[in-house]
């Protein structure tokens, strides 16, 4: 069952980062597409017309933005190899905590405060 995997990306990304791990982990072959920040390319601006950033995962023609819902849809489209999150409710309520503390803390750091 051969799928299209296209990855919008800007390679000293953290959040994309966050996804090539998720790809690379379940052993997904994917096609890397290193983005222009300052001249976006129309296919990014096409499959993100909402936040017109990366990454964007494109699988099968279809857009999936956000990294952390990335790596969540990557653990379900491909289930069957190295599961990233745990199969306990519990458990996998934790990793999201984190990736979300994660990303907060990301957030002040973009923007320079140390709260």
């Amino acid at each position: 069952m051969a799928k299209e995997v296209i990855l919008l990306d800007f390679w000293p990304s953290m959040y994309g980062m966050r996804t090539r791990i998720a790809l690379r982990e379940k052993g997904v072959d994917f096609e890397y597409r290193d983005e222009n920040l300052k001249e976006k390319s129309p296919l990014l601006l096409q499959m993100n017309p909402v936040h017109k950033k990366i990454p964007v995962l494109i699988h099968n023609g279809k857009p999936v933005c956000e990294s952390a819902i990335q790596v969540q849809y990557i653990d379900e489209v491909w289930p069957h190899k190295n599961p990233i999150l745990p199969s306990d409710p519990y458990q996998r309520a934790q990793a999201r905590f984190w990736v979300d503390f994660i990303d907060k803390k990301l957030k002040l750091y973009e923007l320079g405060t140390d709260d």
